[in-house]
């Protein structure tokens, strides 16, 4: 009786189980153009809808990539059930790279467990390995978007905006500068700004880009900071950056205007002492005092006194601020304000890039002879 019972139960399981290779699907999709420029944003979507809840299905769907002629990127993928329907969405967004006629097409791959292998989980067979899994590639339906040149990498539609001092500055005082650029476009195709002036050292920070996908594009903010230092007056150059206009669909350029700074001379050591009149030179009794005041001090002097040497404070408050510096760039300036001469080395060897561990460039800050 309970093996009758037993094998009831078994007929029963592999019934209820294999009702659920009914499942259906269909596939549909979409692209938001027929033409674009390059380097544009094209939006695609595709929709797989089951029959059912589709528990023995699974898809496989990423065609993100670098290609010959485009880059795909993933927007967004998501899996539900609606009115006991399964229904899987994968959004992309694609960037053509050419221009001309671009022929889109992708493939997804749909995985389903088989009968044979829910018949093994529900026996139970000391012999059972793994779960069978039958593969289909679906090759989705084929778009075809017209490409248009353009005469820039740099796509989309753009602000900028340039924060700077008061062009006043003392001698080998640095001068800041930052650049803003925001808008939406691939801000990545933007190679790094440099300015070149004679007889200035002009310090340049790496470019920090912020980016978020959507439909549209990729919205992206790309900032850069500079610092210039001199001895002298000196003009930070006009600077352009092109781009097209997808907006306008036409060339446009994002400007930064010329600065010049006036750089004034630092004190010279002469003009801080006073100048003496020799024709008024005369002996007065309080000279008398004050050379009296002079051999106490000496003496005072020869007597071995453990003090803490008069730079200990200002050696300690710069290198306070060197362990709360948090990049290169930002130590690179405090050595610049600190003595230029005397981490010469250690100031070039940062803006070539060739020391690129913040904790050991403090380290030979302190060390530093």
């Amino acid at each position: 009786m309970k093996k009758n019972l037993g094998r009831v139960f078994f007929i029963i399981a592999v019934f209820l189980q294999a009702s659920l290779f009914a499942s259906t699907y269909e596939w549909s999709s979409s692209v938001n153009k027929k033409s674009a420029y390059v380097n544009e944003a094209i939006y695609l979507k595709y929709e797989c809808i089951f029959s059912d809840k589709a528990e023995l299905y699974s898809i496989d769907f990423n065609p993100r990539g670098d290609y010959e002629r485009y880059r795909v990127e993933i927007l967004r993928e998501n899996s539900t059930i609606i009115d006991g329907k399964k229904i899987n969405s994968y959004e992309f967004v694609l960037f053509a790279k050419k221009a001309g006629e671009l022929e889109i097409s992708l493939e997804a791959l749909m995985k389903k467990t088989t009968k044979e292998s829910i018949e093994e989980t529900v026996i139970g067979r000391d012999n059972f390995k793994k779960e069978q899994v039958v593969k289909e590639s679906i090759k989705q339906q084929i778009f075809k978007v017209e490409i248009k040149e353009t005469a820039v990498q740099l796509v989309g539609d753009f602000t900028i905006e340039v924060k700077k001092r008061e062009p006043h500055v003392k001698a080998h005082e640095p001068y800041h500068l930052s650049v803003n650029i925001k808008g939406l476009g691939d801000l990545q195709t933007i190679e790094p700004l440099v300015f070149e002036i004679a007889g200035v050292k002009v310090f340049a920070s790496e470019i920090a880009l912020k980016k978020h996908l959507s439909k549209d594009g990729v919205e992206a903010e790309l900032s850069q900071k500079f610092a210039f230092v001199s001895d002298k007056d000196f003009t930070i150059p006009k600077l352009e950056i092109t781009y097209f206009s997808l907006k306008d669909e036409k060339l446009q350029k994002l400007t930064i205007d010329a600065v010049d700074v006036k750089v004034e001379s630092g004190f010279i050591k002469e003009e801080l002492l006073d100048k003496i009149d020799e024709k008024k030179w005369y002996f007065e009794l309080s000279y008398l005092y004050y050379l009296l005041t002079f051999l106490s001090g000496y003496i005072v002097a020869k007597v071995k006194i453990k003090r803490e040497p008069k730079t200990q404070n200002r050696d300690a408050v710069f290198y306070k601020k060197i362990d709360n510096a948090t990049s290169l760039d930002e130590l690179m300036i405090l050595l610049v304000l600190e003595d230029a001469k005397k981490y010469d080395f250690l100031i070039k060897e940062i803006e070539a890039k060739k020391i690129t561990s913040l904790k050991k460039t403090k380290t030979m800050c302190r060390e530093f002879k």
